[in-house]
């Protein structure tokens, strides 16, 4: 099973956007000791050539990982694995809060879901607007589980458009029942994927989130018109995409290997200058795009 094609439409007409870094102006870093087999280290920028050298099968969801890859990760980077069914659950809890009742969009059944059938109701006429423009953050987000939901965690099945949980999926759901033609549908989907921002340090995690947010687009355009995004549409929604799912290290709010780190060791009694080494990085802070004002700013300075 390839879930993850990077030699093929739409991705292979985007890869420069969606392995591109927009804080730094160049590549995002693999950032993982995963692939020094073959012979790439952590602060590595991610290349096509480099991709395509590795094979097809090498950049792939968790869910397809040997078992043992699966158990580093998690050891390493407190790589958590999140089941499908928790995700619809959490993405439930926060649309109770924002609607303020329960079961809009599913009715959960143990570890599965039943899709509530009908439209979405909105107290006001333009509330469905204000939900698609609300913003949601996915933090530390992997494969973006809880933005989009294109497979099962868990089996790796394909799950169907109409059965789709994810923060984003919910979005679009809205989308497709409140435009009626094309135009106006492509305006709330690309409102709808402005809204909705993830952040990951590991450079092959964020990469497969990017493709994940990609190929839902095309999914949600071929279910609703029966045709295929131009590479002008990709390149507009790829662009977006790496501006909203950015690398970070999510305690400093820099690049990966971004910021100084003091090494501590046993301190000599006599001279409290020993164990004070500092390795010799710069300070970059991560930037991210508001949408509707057209800047960018630093995901540190939204957090103060």
């Amino acid at each position: 099973m390839n879930l993850i094609d990077i030699n093929s439409y739409p991705v292979r007409d985007v890869m420069s956007l969606l392995i591109s870094d927009k804080t730094t102006k160049k590549n995002i870093m693999f950032a993982t000791e995963a692939y020094k087999e073959n012979g790439i280290g952590p602060r590595t920028q991610i290349t096509r050539d480099l991709l395509l050298g590795m094979g097809a099968l090498t950049i792939q969801p968790r869910v397809l990982k040997t078992l043992q890859e699966q158990s580093v990760r998690t050891r390493k980077k407190a790589e958590v694995f999140t089941p499908s069914w928790i995700c619809n659950k959490m993405n439930n809890h926060c649309d109770t809060e924002w609607f303020g009742r329960e079961g809009v969009f599913n009715t959960e059944k143990g570890q599965s879901w039943t899709v509530n059938p009908g439209k979405v109701e909105f107290a006001k006429e333009k509330d469905w607007q204000r939900y698609v423009d609300s913003k949601r953050l996915e933090i530390t987000c992997g494969e973006a589980p809880y933005l989009v939901s294109r497979y099962d965690t868990t089996t790796a099945e394909i799950i169907p458009v109409e059965r789709r949980i994810g923060i984003l999926d919910r979005k679009l759901r809205v989308v497709n029942e409140n435009t009626d033609n094309e135009k106006d549908w492509l305006k709330w989907t690309i409102r709808a994927f402005q809204s909705v921002y993830g952040y990951e340090f590991q450079g092959d995690n964020l990469l497969i989130a990017r493709i994940n947010m990609l190929m839902t687009f095309v999914d949600y355009m071929k279910d609703r018109w029966d045709n295929e995004p131009a590479v002008k549409e990709l390149k507009k929604l790829a662009n977006i995409i790496a501006w909203n799912l950015w690398q970070m290290d999510g305690i400093t709010c820099t690049v990966p290997y971004g910021k100084t780190k003091e090494k501590y060791q046993q301190m000599d009694l006599f001279d409290f200058t020993v164990g004070m080494e500092e390795e010799a990085t710069e300070d970059v802070y991560c930037k991210i795009q508001n949408w509707r004002s057209k800047v960018s700013v630093t995901f540190q300075s939204i957090k103060k």
